[in-house]
Order: C-alpha cells, then structure tokens, then sequence
C-alpha cells in the first residue's frame, strides 16, 4: 500500500438473508436479498444527510416479496426518482415510496443491462437479443429496437449512440441506428468479458488482468494497459481511482499512466462492488463495508510525506476550483521539496525542471551556488535554510480533511547535514549543476524581462506625463543599459532581472560558453556592470566585455578598451589571440552604429584606423550618412593627407550628392598636389609640361568630369608658363572656348586635342533641350588655323580682363603666342585673305559667353602671321558633316585649290545631292497618298439612299416621310437626324459618367 486513498468502514453485519445486489439513496442503503426482499437501511443517528455517513447502520424496512426470485441488481435513477431493478425481469419503482411504475415483460431472463441517464435509454440483453427501450417520460417505456447478436452477452455498456457488448468470446460494437456489429477483439479465455464506462465516455474492457481503454467506436486510444494483480469481476471508476473487485481482494489504482496501485483492501467473501455519490460499496455475503475517500488534501500530505512527489503533483490537480490558491501554493511547495530531493540525488536538470514550476524565487536557487556573484543589495537566503511548506501541508490537511498535525511533523527533510557540506558544495559546482542552472534561467529569464521591459516602459511613460514614478535614491541607481534609463533597486521587476543576468552570465562563462554569453549580452539584458565587468577582465574575455560596454551604453570604455588592444597587439605585449582577434577594422565594426547617434564619437576614434584601414574608414563614413561637409572639416583638421581620398569616394559614390563647396575643395586638394610637383620639378629644371603623372592626370580628369568648382579661383593659381591644358579645360568650363582652342594650337601645339575639344563642345550641345547641334564651334577652331595674329591678340585682352594674368605676364605671353611656330616646326608665308569683310556676325560661337572673337567690320590684318593651312584642310575632311560648308568656304583664302577641298566637297556635295533626291521622293510619295484620299472621297460621295413612304427609323422605329435623315456608313441603315444626335448626346454623357466612375 502506497497510500490510503480510502477509509474502510462497515455499515451493517449480519443480515438476515444473503446480500446479492446493493445499492445506495441519499444517506439510505438497499439491499436486495437472496429471499426476494428488499431491506433498507439508514443511520442510526437518523441523519438527514444526503450521502452514506460513516456510522452504523440499522434496518428502517423490509419490503417482503419486492420479488419473486432473487434480487440480481439494483439502480438509482436519481434524475427520475425511479429505482431499476433486474431480477426475473427489470422492474421500475417509484422512490422513496417505492410504488411500481413499471415491469417490462419483454425483459424476463434478461441477464445483463445498461441505462443511458441523459437520453433515458434502457438496453438489455436476454439470450441472444439486445432489446432498447425508452422512457416516455411519466411512467412508461416504449420499445426502440431489437437486435439479434452472435452469443449471450455477459457485460454491456452505452457508448454514444452505440452499445460495446461483451459476449462469451470477444467484445463488439452493436450501432443502434442501423443494428450493424463490428469486433473490437477477443476476450480473454477464462475471466469473463467486462465492460466498464468512463466518465469521459470512453471505455475500459477487460481482458484477462488487464484493462484496454476504446472509444465509442471501439478503437484503441493508447497503448498502455492497466494491469491488474489478477482478472477483476467487477470495476468501478470514482475519478482520479480506478477500484476493482478481485477474488480475494479490493484493489485500487490511480486512473493516470502508468497506473500504479495506490491501495488494497483486504476482505473475505466479496460478492458486490458498487459506485455511490460519494464512496464504494463493498458487500459480503450478510454484511456490507464502504469505502470512505479520504480527502485529497490529506493524500497529498501523505504523498508528500512519503517522498511520492509524482502522485502528489497528480493530486494536486484534483482540489476543487474554489481553493484554487491553496493548490497553487500546495504545487509550489511540492515542486520546491522534490527538486531539492532530485537535486541532492543529482538529478539536476530534473531538479531545475521542478523549481522552474514551482516559481520559486530565482534567488533561492542561485544560493545553493556559492561561486555564483550576486548585486550586494540581493537578499541571499541561507543555502541550509530551504522553504519550510509544513505550515501549508497543516492548513490543507485541516480544511480539507481534518487529518492531525502529528503527520505533518513526521515530513522527512531532503537535506545534507553539516558535516557533508564540502561533498554538497562540490556537487553543487561540477559542469552538471552549472548546465542544469542555465537551463533553468533561460526558461525563467523571458517572462522575468518582459515585466522587467514592460516596468520600464510604463516608468518612461509616467515620466513623460510629469509624473513620478517613485522614490529612487540615486546613490543606488545602476547604469544605463540600451535606453532604459537607470535601473532604481526599488524596481522590484527590474532588480529581478539584473540577478538573473548576472547568474547567467557567470554560469554561462564557467562552462566555456563564451559564444552564448557574448549573444547574451548583444540581446536586451540587465547584467550588473560592475560584477560583469570585473569578471570578464580577469579571465580577459575582451569580446564579451565589448559586448557588455556595447549593451550599455558605455561606448568610450569600449573604445577605450579596443584602443587598448590595438596599442598591446603592435608593441607586441599582447597575447597571440588577442593580437588576431582584435584587429583595427573592429573599431570600424564598433563604429557602425554610432554613426547617427554620435557622430562626433565616431570621427574621434575613427582617427586611430584612418591610416591603417582608410578605405574602410572612410566607407564608414559613407555608409554612416554623416554630414560630408562634417567630415570634411574634421579630417581636413586631423588628417589632412586623407581628405582628398574621400572626397574621391563620396564623388563615386554620388556626385549630386556632394555640394559645390566640397567638389571646389577636391579640385583645390588635385591643384595644390600638381603645384607642388611643378615646383619641386622646376627647381631641378626637371618640369615638362608634356609630362602627365598620375596627379596631373587625376586633376585633369576632376576638372573634365565635376561642374561644381569655381574657375575663376582656380584660373589664379595657375602658373604662367606651365599647365596650359588645364588653363584649356578651366577656360572651357567658363564658355571661352576660343581662348581653350587658342591653347591647344598656340601653346600646346595639339591639333588633335583642339579637334577632340570641339567634338565634346558639339556633342553636348547636341544633348540640350532644344536638339540643335552647332556647327560654330568648328568654325571657331577654322579661325584661329586662318588668322592666328589675330586670335593671339584677342586671347592676350580676354585673359587680362578674365584677371589670369598681371598686364607685365599679359605681355610676355602674347610675345610667346606671336613668336611661337605652327606643328613640326614648318612656316608659311602670309596667304592674303580677300572678302573678310563679307564675315558675319553670325559666325560667331552660340556656346561663348560675348561676341564672336572676329570682328566682322575689321579686315584681317597682313603681317608676319602664319596660316596653318594643312591643319585648315584636316580638320574639314575630318568632319565636313559638322560644319557649315557655305561658311567655311567664305573663310577660305580665295588663292585655296580646290583640289585639295577636294575631301571636303565631294562628301558634301554627295550629301547634299541625296538629301535633295530623298526629300523629292517623299515629295511624290505624299502626292499619291493624296490622290489615292481624294479617290477615296469620291468614292463616298457617289453613295445612293432610297427613302421610300415605307422607310422606317432604325432608332425610333418611325417612319421617315419628309424629315431630314442620315445614313450609316453601310448605306442601308436610316434615322431621323434629330434621333441620331440624341444618340450621339446621350453616349457622350454616358462616355462621361463612366469615366467619373472610374
């Protein structure tokens, strides 16, 4: 006997006449006799009661010849106040008088039956038969169905709408709707088939000692079995207790897997075990005994008791709604008793199962480890002194069963005396417990920092509102930990939390999971600092100190920390890990981040990996979305040397992006750089201005491809007599394209360049709104080959008034212009040029910013100038299809040969001619569509419409006689005009209110 489930008590001894069926009504006892008699019973104290009481019982009345023949069963209908009884055949009397209300005939020899209460549905069987009948309601029954089965039927039972039948060799489900029989399986060989309801609606059929649960359908529901010591003869269900009737025994056993046996009784002679409200009766031959439930309170304190922590657990479930907190408190207890038990007996994840159900207080675990480092303001309670629940065992057991306190004193104690405190102490610290913890925080860690998160939440609302939240004293304030704000140890959530991370952290650092304590730590968490801190510098674990700084907030000491790093790793003091580890580029990592919130953090540090790791660097600042005109300033005011390379970046990155102030200043950052290799060049007389390296070609392409710097600026701090290509491009820049041209031939002598120069300008007119490419830049170029006298002396007056150039600089230049000799060092006499003062104005360039640079009212002047005729030449056969051939030709000395505008004419002309045939052939093209329109008109027009007296409207259906008509296109279809318009008006409104819809 594991427990006592029930109290054993015997009602009454020696009856008269031998028992063979009991049953109970309110606090009465029926016995039905061997003699045919009924004999009821009742308390002695003539209680009121309205179950069996626990005292003698004493004859009330003997009903002589309740029947015929012995009395096989009896039955309380207590929704119908009848009482069923089964002997020669089932009768039907009224309670508590007894009168009969009805014997149904049909049911004599019936051996076996079953009464549905809900529906008021009677089977039985008798033979080979299954009668049902119904209850009309007032006194009668009415017969339903009969079915015919294979064999007697020795057990049966409702299931539903379907009857479970225990014949001789098996079990089958009879369906009451069609009669149809399906085999569940056999019974077995010697105990006789029994079928048992449960209160779930489900069924228990015996076979052998062994019980298989079926449902309604006869289906198996799992597969464990009870098992009882040998086959029952009779089973009754009082939840949560299976009691069966065994030969020489009562054998009880809990309704839950593995059902073990909680209890037996032990009796002579058992005939009878029936199921009343409130206990089991167990009848003899002439004497009757009941089965008292002892409260489950009192059970669970035995349970307890006795180390069955399980079976309590169980129990526990059982207490009624209404004590509701009692059982909370009592499961609490029970889960906090066992896992100590299973703990000591080092069963650790076990035990941590059982205090994560029992909610303990985590600090009550955590105080069983000693190495674990707690906040100094936690309240530790002392690892000996565990939660004493003897008061809750006292106050259960007294009102729920009045059980004495003597067994609550005789509660055994699970743990270590004094003298095994070391062994303890190195259990409670070897790699198990420690795993066991951490299981166990992490499964009480998310609700724990959910209140803790949704604490400070509300605080931050409360504040916001202008109200206090509560008293903090600020001398106990934690640090900020991810915009939570401080931590107030009066915050009872919160305080929580930080326990509980702190323990985690530690446990997880002591098993070597440093991966897990670092993803701890970039989660919301609540560590202490001070503690975390202290112990990730001693066992140097920098990542997860990182990480800790990171959580809370603490970015100087982080950075701190990495420069730290870096200085140990290159003065090689650090460890080789570390070294590899800790590289510059997790400064950048760290940096990340920050960008948007501090930027000014940021630039700082970034300061100790700009030289080390600039392109990552200043990716960061980039990907950052810093202020580039605050970048600028900074590096321009820490790292000079850098600040051209990320302009650079920034540019390819997004030019638009980038202000005109900060594309001036890289143009500025490529000038400067060349002038320093001009004059460190010219003061080795080393410097030509043919020479390209790799700075001047970087400032080349800057002030090609970016639109945003000032020319003017940069045009000053030009030198006189060197970078003339970039004077070129500057010039370009501000539209004087015939003082950029006059460089490219005068100074430069670069044909090419001038022609390449001209392509650019003519190609990106092109592109404008308005489309019109222009051809006057060519003719541009055309002047300065034909009068380069004159160019120069223009290009001497434009560049003093665009302030390049001192008026003594001005001089000297124009000397070297003027003296300076055409490509390949060849000369020409001056050519005279007849009919320049046919030179319009018009030929000036559209894309200059003033006039055009020949003066159309000035003849050219004779003198030692030289015409670069050859040039002339190439640069019209290159592109005659750009140039305005009747104004070049004006240009063009009269003594020219024509033999050699040859390349010039002939592909113009050729041009001209099939453009002049192609334009003619569209010409008679649209002739002839014309023609073939009007053919078509007149085609229409010859149309011919009968309207006779017969004529009918095709839209009011009315005759036309002598209204204006229309005609449809297909020539048949006639209207009156005034109906046709009304047709066109109203789908134009339709059309209309569509389109509203739409």
């Amino acid at each position: 006997m594991v427990h006592n489930a029930y109290d054993s008590y015997q009602l009454l001894t020696n009856c008269p006449a031998r028992i063979d069926a009991l049953e109970s009504y309110g606090s009465k006892l029926f016995a039905g006799c061997y003699d045919g008699s009924l004999r009821i019973y009742s308390p002695q104290s003539s209680s009121s009661s309205s179950e069996l009481i626990q005292e003698s019982y004493v004859l009330e009345t003997t009903v002589s010849g309740f029947s015929k023949k012995p009395i096989v069963s009896l039955k309380v209908l207590a929704s119908r106040e009848l009482l069923l009884s089964l002997s020669e055949s089932i009768s039907f009397h009224k309670l508590p008088n007894l009168e009969t209300v009805a014997v149904i005939a049909k049911a004599k020899g019936a051996n076996a039956y079953s009464w549905d209460d809900g529906r008021g549905f009677l089977c039985f069987s008798r033979q080979k038969r299954v009668c049902v009948f119904k209850h009309d309601g007032g006194g009668g029954f009415v017969e339903v169905r009969d079915f015919g089965v294979p064999d007697t039927v020795k057990s049966m039972s409702w299931c539903g709408e379907n009857i479970c039948l225990g014949i001789r060799k098996e079990y089958m489900i009879l369906n009451t709707a069609n009669g149809t029989l399906s085999e569940v399986f056999p019974s077995g060989r010697v105990a006789p088939p029994l079928v048992t309801s449960l209160p779930s609606g489900d069924l228990l059929l015996g076979k052998e000692n062994i019980g298989v649960f079926v449902d309604g359908n006869g289906k198996l529901l799992q597969t464990e079995r009870i098992c009882w010591s040998e086959a029952p003869t009779a089973i009754v269900i009082q939840n949560p207790y299976a009691i069966a009737l065994l030969p020489r025994r009562v054998e009880v056993r809990l309704l839950r897997s593995p059902y073990p046996l909680i209890q037996t009784v032990v009796l002579q002679n058992i005939r009878h075990i029936v199921k009343s409200n409130n206990a089991v009766i167990v009848g003899l031959d002439k004497s009757v005994h009941v089965l008292f439930p002892v409260s489950i309170g009192a059970q669970i304190v035995q349970l307890t008791a006795s180390g069955n922590f399980e079976e309590a657990l169980t129990l526990c479930k059982l207490l009624p709604p209404e004590e509701s907190s009692l059982r909370a408190a009592k499961e609490s207890s029970i889960h906090t008793r066992f896992a100590h038990y299973l703990f000591e007996n080092e069963s650790y994840e076990e035990a941590m199962e059982h205090f994560v159900a029992s909610q303990v207080d985590i600090t009550h675990v955590l105080s069983m480890y000693s190495s674990i480092t707690l906040p100094k303001t936690t309240r530790i309670p002392q690892p000996d002194k565990m939660v004493d629940i003897s008061g809750d065992e006292a106050a259960l057991s007294r009102g729920s069963s009045g059980i004495s306190d003597d067994m609550e004193s005789s509660s055994p104690r699970y743990f270590l005396e004094s003298e095994d405190n070391a062994t303890l102490e190195s259990k409670k610290m070897s790699h198990n417990t420690l795993m066991a913890l951490i299981k166990y925080l992490q499964k009480r860690r998310p609700g724990i920092i959910e209140k803790a998160t949704s604490e400070g939440t509300e605080e931050v609302i409360s504040d916001a509102v202008g109200k206090t939240y509560g008293a903090y004293d600020s001398s106990k304030s934690k640090k900020s930990n991810k915009g939570r704000g401080a931590i107030p140890l009066n915050s009872g959530a919160r305080e929580m939390a930080a326990i509980l991370d702190t323990a985690l952290l530690q446990a997880l650092l002591h098993t070597g999971q440093s991966g897990a304590a670092i993803d701890l730590l970039k989660g919301v968490n609540y560590c202490d600092v001070n503690i975390c801190e202290e112990i990730l510098m001693k066992s140097k674990n920098y990542s997860a100190l990182l990480e800790l700084f990171k959580s809370n907030s603490m970015h100087h000491e982080a950075l701190k920390l990495l420069k730290q790093l870096l200085e140990e790793s290159k003065s090689n003091q650090s460890q080789t890990d570390v070294t590899q580890i800790f590289s510059p580029e997790l400064i950048i990592e760290y940096l990340k981040p920050l960008c948007r919130t501090d930027p000014m953090l940021v630039l700082e540090y970034s300061m100790l990996v700009l030289e080390s790791c600039p392109t990552q660097t200043i990716d960061l600042f980039l990907s950052g979305n810093i202020s580039a005109d605050l970048v600028n300033s900074y590096l321009k005011q820490h790292a000079p040397n850098m600040q051209g390379r990320y302009l650079e970046l920034m540019m390819a990155m997004n030019e638009t992006a980038v202000s005109g102030n900060l594309q001036n200043e890289m143009v500025q950052i490529y000038l400067s750089e060349v002038l320093e290799l001009h004059a460190a060049q010219s003061a080795q007389q080393k410097w030509d201005d043919k020479y390209h390296p790799p700075e001047r070609k970087k400032l080349l392409s800057a002030l090609e491809s970016i639109s945003g710097y000032n020319p003017q600026t940069l045009l000053k701090r030009l030198p006189r007599d060197a970078l003339y290509e970039e004077r070129a491009v500057i010039l370009g820049k501000m539209n004087q394209h015939e003082l950029a041209l006059s460089i490219y031939v005068h100074k430069l002598h670069a044909p090419d360049l001038a022609l390449a120069y001209c392509d650019r300008i003519y190609e990106s007119v092109s592109y404008l709104p308005s489309g019109k490419p222009s051809s006057s830049i060519y003719l541009t170029l055309l002047q300065i080959y034909l009068n380069p006298k004159k160019s120069a002396k223009d290009f001497a007056k434009r560049i003093v008034v665009l302030g390049s150039f001192e008026s003594l600089d001005t001089t000297k230049m124009m000397e070297s212009v003027l003296s300076s000799k055409v490509k390949g060092g060849r000369s020409k006499k001056i050519v005279a040029i007849e009919g320049a003062e046919e030179i319009r104005a018009g030929l000036s360039s559209s894309t200059d910013s003033g006039r055009s640079d020949v003066d159309a009212e000035e003849p050219i002047e004779e003198g030692n100038s030289t015409v670069m005729i050859s040039e002339v030449l190439d640069l019209l056969s290159q592109r005659w299809e750009r140039i305005n051939g009747a104004q070049a030709l004006k240009l063009l000395p009269r003594e020219t040969k024509l033999q050699n505008l040859l390349v010039f004419l002939a592909p113009l002309l050729r041009n001209s001619s099939e453009a002049l045939r192609n334009f003619s052939v569209i010409k008679n093209l649209r002739q002839s569509e014309n023609l073939q329109v009007k053919e078509e008109l007149y085609k229409h027009r010859k149309g011919v419409a009968q309207v006779t007296s017969e004529s009918m409207c095709s839209l009011c259906n009315k005759k036309i006689g002598t209204s204006v008509f229309a005609v449809y296109p297909n020539g048949k279809t006639l209207v009156h005009f005034v109906c046709f318009k009304d047709s066109q008006g109203m789908k134009a409104v339709s059309k209309t209110s569509h389109g509203r819809r739409r």
